[in-house]
């Protein structure tokens, strides 16, 4: 289910979302990134906070260390550990001092193709955050919110003050996030959407894409589409047995090439989802209603 778009925000130049918030485009876009992974710059005072530094990319560091000027680099902030999101957590720990924190570190492989980010193998916490804890700096505090799904390790982070909270790949603001097993899994990424939906977060500045100002709206209509995906996978099952393949052939009509992969694995995820439920089951490469 797309989301809101806009247009590319400049890649390097800080722009100053709200009092407290500024974002910084690294140069790596894709059809899995968008215009590219938005790094943020939490804090209005003599400290600040780095959200999801984005990938090892000198430009990009430079163009941050160039934001962020003579105010001091309390701690580097991650989502989650795909390479578009943690490898410059490292060298900006370097030139700046920063502790990095949130999420745990996983690095884990696929177990079929995939087209976005693999996992961040040198991604190296000094801190890992659980659900509710919270780190703070001048006028600004940021909190942990445990939104597994994407990932097993995946973080949102809400800002107290201004009641923003920072989705990183969990709500995009142009698409529905990948789930990719084994890390990736539907059922707790639809439990982590229902959190999101019992919340009243004021706006999302998710990693990708446009800020979302209807964020429960957004949420409502994001777990309606993972509904209606599952009712189409029955439904298609309800004709006989298939493998990936052909499921995705069948839904997915007149789908981006490059994105066929990442399809295949969230068909999977729903999949694995259903079976655990008992609702299908499956003889080598084909799937077909239980029962």
């Amino acid at each position: 289910m797309p989301a809101k778009t806009q247009p590319a925000p400049p890649i390097g130049t800080p722009q100053q979302l709200e009092q407290r918030v500024q974002r910084v485009l690294a140069g790596n876009p894709s059809a899995f990134t968008l215009h590219g992974t938005q790094t943020y710059i939490v804090g209005a005072g003599h400290d600040v906070a780095v959200i999801d530094p984005g990938p090892d990319d000198a430009a990009h560091i430079d163009a941050l260390i160039a934001a962020i000027g003579d105010r001091t680099v309390t701690a580097i902030c991650c989502t989650h550990t795909h390479r578009d999101h943690s490898p410059a957590a490292a060298p900006l720990a370097a030139r700046t001092g920063a502790r990095i924190v949130g999420c745990a570190a996983l690095a884990l492989e696929s177990i079929g193709p995939r087209g976005d980010a693999p996992f961040d193998t040198g991604y190296a916490p000094d801190r890992v955050l659980n659900d509710g804890e919270s780190i703070s700096g001048d006028g600004w505090t940021l909190t942990a919110v445990a939104t597994p799904g994407h990932t097993s390790n995946h973080l949102c982070f809400a800002l107290e003050e201004s009641g923003a909270l920072f989705t990183g790949d969990h709500v995009m603001g142009w698409s529905t996030t990948v789930v990719i097993p084994p890390d990736g899994d539907m059922a707790d990424y639809m439990a982590s959407m229902e959190l999101l939906h019992g919340r009243e977060d004021r706006i999302y500045y998710p990693a990708h894409g446009a800020p979302v100002e209807n964020t429960r709206q957004l949420v409502r209509g994001m777990i309606g589409h993972r509904r209606q995906r599952e009712r189409q996978i029955l439904k298609t099952l309800d004709k006989g047995a298939r493998a990936i393949p052909a499921l995705v052939d069948t839904m997915y009509v007149g789908l981006d090439s490059r994105l066929v992969g990442a399809a295949g694995q969230s068909v999977l995820a729903h999949l694995i989802d259903l079976e655990r439920r008992g609702v299908v089951g499956r003889d080598g490469e084909e799937w077909a209603l239980a029962g």
